[in-house]
C-alpha cells in the first residue's frame, strides 16, 4: 500500500474529499517524524511502536575500493511489531 492508496481508502472510509484526507495524513506522519526527532517512543496499540535505535560509531569498509572508512554514530526510527498485528498475519 502506498500513501496514495492510504489517502483514497481513508477518504472513501470517511466519506471526505481527497485534499482533506491528505491532510490527515500527512499531518500524521509529520506529528510521528517530530516525535521520533525529540527522540519520543510512539506506540498505537494493537500495531506495534516505534523507537530510536542508537548505533555506536564503528570503522567500516568501502566495497568498491576496500578503503577503510570511519562510520559516525548515528540513530535510526526502528519498528516493533505489536502482538495483536503478528497474530493477525499470521491467521491461517
Amino acid at each position: 500500500m502506498t500513501k496514495a492508496d492510504l489517502i483514497n481508502k481513508i477518504a472513501e472510509k470517511a466519506n471526505i474529499t481527497r485534499v482533506k484526507a491528505e491532510i490527515v495524513v500527512n499531518t500524521i506522519f509529520d506529528s510521528m517524524v517530530d516525535a521520533l526527532m525529540k527522540d519520543h517512543r510512539i506506540e498505537i496499540r494493537g500495531f506495534g511502536s516505534f523507537v530510536n535505535r542508537q548505533y555506536d560509531a564503528y570503522q567500516g569498509r568501502n566495497p568498491r575500493t576496500g578503503e577503510v572508512i570511519n562510520v559516525e554514530q548515528k540513530k535510526l526510527p526502528f519498528f516493533k511489531v505489536g502482538k495483536e498485528l503478528k497474530d493477525d498475519v499470521n491467521k491461517k
